[in-house]
């Protein structure tokens, strides 16, 4: 039996993941050598474009939004004139079709990943995906798929052939490179797939049996039985306290109640949720809602979208964060980084200085807010004015549509805890409903670090012990307020936090759903000062 071989990565999306290595394959050099007249050659690559336009238009029309929205990027880039007249520039020099589309297509994707920019590198390789699709129409080689069950390994993975895989017999991700904020990464989060990034490259043979352990960012090459027992999930029946709970809520050890809200970051996922299982959405994300500025101000998108929510969650709370774009979250016209700066406009920031956009979303929560238990988060609050200009729009476009006949409700208003400046100050914040600590931001805030930097990736790491003070000097605050106050960090999904953010005095956790048997397991074997149940 082989010796096992353990690499350190990045976890890119969290679980495990256990099967035989599919090796990604490089096109063979062969099929690039083909070519014709000029006017052929230059008609095949327009129709093989045709082609695989049409390809992703099929995909996408069968996928979720999110994925959508990925496959139209994409679509957009094949329709950009500038590709087809370099790949053409070179069929004139003497290539063949295939031929200069890849090297057209590859001295562009070299100029993307010498950016430095993360968010911008993490796209190159869309543009591969791209690249190759044509290069299938071309020269009739189907696209590379692999068995389910197994774990891709390669250079990176193509976010079509992730759409076009089968995952629901397990398996997982791999990749020599690779980045926490491509679209796989966000693909592979959304649908619980284990992915690790960033191992550097290592040999393993195709059909290898590997454990992508994404809890604790490494994979194992031929793992033994004790490498799968370490990385496998607790079973919450493997407790010894069975835990009592009901809607959402878990007891602690001690008898105290804990509740448990999920996290959304696109509404198809609720097909997919019990909601028995939780306290509510503590929170949902919004972004996935704009590809473009004109999307932002789709009223009735937002509506329709928020009110499906609502009436999901019934009688319980529902948290939808208002738009947080800006910084590492980019789109054209909105938020983009070259004139706003990652510290710069961003969250409630943006949304006060494009007042267009935040009075759309505002008169959709209205709307919506008639239907459920609505609560609004703001996301990257600094000061207390920006609450309440924020508050002051909710006030006049209610009474606008009240005006109009329209039904509308005012939603509790609560504020992200992720600016240090406002986690330090929170009594100053007493106009908030309550309060939910993002520690993806605070974290990187606090240490100066970008998260998707990996060359700063360890001092982010390394913020837990100053993130976990904050977060007991704001529950402290809150509770002298009498405000709730929860997580809604990346933290709260992470089984090695719970213990802390529970002797930090956080009895709110929002959770992945992917993620809440572990939690739920844990806490109901701690007391609330974090320590396991004495003996």
């Amino acid at each position: 039996m082989a010796e096992a071989l353990e690499i350190a990565g990045t976890a890119a999306s969290p679980g495990v993941g256990l099967g035989p290595v599919h090796r990604a394959a490089d096109v063979p050099a062969e099929v690039f050598a083909l070519r014709d007249t000029v006017a052929a050659e230059r008609d095949k690559l327009r129709q093989a474009i045709a082609t695989a336009i049409a390809e992703l238009r099929a995909l996408a029309d069968r996928s979720d939004e999110e994925s959508a929205g990925i496959l139209d990027f994409q679509i957009e880039m094949l329709l950009d004139p500038a590709l087809v007249e370099m790949a053409e520039g070179r069929i004139v020099a003497g290539d063949g079709a295939a031929l200069a589309w890849v090297g057209a297509l590859d001295d562009y994707i070299a100029g993307i990943e010498e950016a430095p920019d993360e968010q911008l590198r993490a796209r190159a390789v869309d543009i591969v995906d791209i690249r190759n699709r044509v290069v299938s129409a071309l020269t009739g080689l189907p696209l590379e798929n692999f068995a389910p069950g197994s774990v891709f390994v390669g250079k990176d993975l193509e976010p079509s052939r992730f759409l076009a895989h089968d995952w629901t017999a397990g398996g997982g991700i791999v990749l020599f490179e690779g980045s926490v904020s491509s679209h796989v990464a966000m693909l592979a989060r959304g649908r619980s797939v284990p992915m690790v990034v960033a191992t550097g490259r290592f040999e393993v043979a195709d059909g290898a049996r590997v454990l992508v352990d994404a809890n604790n960012a490494r994979v194992v090459v031929a793992p033994d039985d004790e490498h799968v027992r370490e990385a496998k999930p607790i079973k919450a029946e493997a407790r010894p306290i069975a835990a009592r709970r009901a809607g959402g809520v878990v007891e602690t050890a001690d008898g105290v109640a804990i509740r448990l809200s999920a996290i959304i970051n696109d509404p198809t996922e609720l097909r997919a949720i019990d909601p028995a299982s939780f306290a509510g959405i503590g929170l949902m994300r919004t972004e996935f809602l704009v590809a473009s500025s004109a999307d932002a101000v789709d009223e009735q998108r937002h509506y329709d979208i928020y009110r499906h929510t609502l009436e999901w969650a019934g009688d319980a709370p529902a948290i939808v964060r208002m738009l947080d774009l800006g910084g590492d979250k980019t789109l054209p016209g909105l938020g983009a980084r070259k004139s706003e700066s990652f510290m710069g406009l961003r969250g409630i920031r943006l949304l006060l200085a494009r007042p267009e956009l935040a009075r759309a979303q505002v008169r959709a929560l209205l709307r919506a807010a008639v239907h459920g238990n609505l609560g609004v988060l703001l996301p990257m609050v600094t000061v207390p004015d920006e609450l309440d200009a924020m508050r002051t729009y909710f006030e006049e476009e209610r009474a606008v549509l009240l005006r109009r006949g329209v039904e509308a409700r005012m939603p509790e208003i609560g504020m992200m805890v992720e600016v240090p400046a406002a986690a330090l100050m929170l009594e100053r914040f007493s106009r908030s409903a309550f309060f939910s600590f993002g520690t993806n931001d605070l974290a990187q805030y606090l240490m100066a670090a970008a998260r998707d930097d990996q060359s700063v990736a360890a001092l982010y790491d390394a913020a837990t012990p100053a993130v976990l003070r904050v977060i007991a000097q704001g529950v402290d605050l809150a509770e002298a307020m009498k405000k709730p106050i929860g997580i809604c960090g990346e933290m709260a999904s992470d089984p090695r936090h719970v213990p802390a953010l529970m002797a930090a005095g956080l009895r709110h956790f929002s959770v992945a759903p992917n993620r809440v048997t572990d939690i739920r397991s844990i806490i109901s074997g701690l007391c609330t000062d974090g320590r396991p149940r004495r003996r």
